[in-house]
């Protein structure tokens, strides 16, 4: 299958930049096409391109948006035939609309091509001026990223940052927006924003992956110890708490040291069984710095059954003096340590009855 990414963005955000580190970091041994559709940009520079061994195809007719669907599908049936590539890099020109840019990818049937993502790279020095004066297109280009990466944010200070962050979130509340300097970042995580891998996608992986693990030590066990009250009793608990999440949230306090204590019976075992139906996961990203006291802190307010029944948290944020922090909680226990810089900030918090609104105050977001 060959992946279709379209990376636009205004004249000047650094796209070309972005594109050649991901070309050096993040497609090892992939072969790549880039269609570059310029409209009085300068062009990359075809000679760093070639020497990657990527053969660039320039449409003639001016921006994508500008031509017609039909001969855009037979540029990219070309490509697909004479290069038979693992990806389609397009690279917009810098005052197309991504979404006519989006549907004209969409709209094309080359068979084995699909398109994989689509990010916006934006200055964040000038975005709060260029949402004001080129209003259009710009916001089109905010508005229909799956991912919006932005360049120079090394210019700003924190709660400059914070601001532009909170603009582009008002026309996208559902985009990764990379706040990290680039330097700080491999191609390799700039890529799994792009594709958006969650960090509740990775914990519900994780706990999946574990209650098989524990489903398996289980059965094993059964085999050698016929314990039929202890099966019979589990069942019934576990009936017990599946009906207490759906219909006594009104009883919620009432029922919850009981609940609690049998979260701590079966420690962290049968409840995975659930994890799609039963659990909600709520997720932020954000640039916000945090001390270590700060995490430590709310990690420990978890544990207070004031935020819904808590499974799971993970995080990984910017803490002080620029380094960054990880953390992993599972109730009663919980870990702080050094991390590697993510391209923001991520956190997630994965249980029952979560208290969203509560649990964006106790993170101060």
């Amino acid at each position: 299958m060959t992946k279709i990414d379209i990376i636009s963005g205004f004249l000047g955000a650094g796209k070309t930049t972005l594109i050649k580190k991901l070309l050096a970091e993040a497609f090892p041994g992939e072969k790549i096409v880039l269609i570059e559709n310029e409209f009085g940009e300068i062009s990359i520079d075809g000679g760093f391109l070639k020497e990657s061994g990527v053969q660039i195809s320039e449409l003639s007719s001016g921006c994508i948006c500008c031509t017609i669907v039909g001969d855009f599908s037979k540029a990219l049936a070309d490509v697909q035939e004479q290069f038979h590539p693992d990806r389609v890099l397009i690279e917009p020109s810098g005052v197309g609309k991504l979404s006519d840019v989006i549907v004209a990818v969409k709209g094309v049937d080359v068979p084995g091509m699909e398109l994989n993502s689509y990010v916006t790279v934006a200055d964040a020095t000038k975005a709060k001026t260029y949402m004001k004066n080129f209003g259009e297109f710009y916001n089109n280009q905010v508005e229909s990223a799956g991912t919006i990466v932005l360049s120079r944010t090394q210019k700003l200070s924190q709660e400059k940052l914070e601001a532009v962050v909170g603009l582009l979130r008002e026309k996208n509340p559902d985009a990764a927006i990379l706040t990290t300097p680039w330097d700080e970042l491999s191609g390799q995580t700039i890529l799994s924003a792009m594709e958006k891998v969650s960090l509740a996608d990775e914990l519900l992986a994780k706990m999946r992956a574990e209650h098989e693990a524990e489903e398996a030590e289980h059965e094993h066990e059964h085999h050698h110890d016929h314990d039929h009250d202890h099966e019979h009793e589990h069942h019934h608990d576990h009936d017990h708490d599946h009906d207490h999440d759906h219909e006594h949230e009104h009883d919620h306090d009432h029922d919850h040291d009981h609940d609690h204590e049998h979260h701590h019976e079966h420690e962290h075992g049968h409840h995975h069984h659930h994890a799609d139906e039963v659990f909600s996961s709520w997720g932020k990203e954000t640039p916000k710095v945090f001390a270590k006291a700060e995490i430590e802190r709310i990690l420990s307010a978890l544990d207070g059954g004031g935020y819904g029944k808590i499974l799971r948290a993970k995080g990984i944020v910017n803490g002080e003096n620029g380094q960054w922090l990880e953390f992993d909680y599972v109730p009663e226990e919980s870990e702080i340590r050094a991390g590697h810089p993510d391209y923001t900030g991520r956190l997630c918090v994965i249980g029952a009855e979560l208290d969203e609104a509560k649990l964006a105050a106790l993170f101060g977001l």
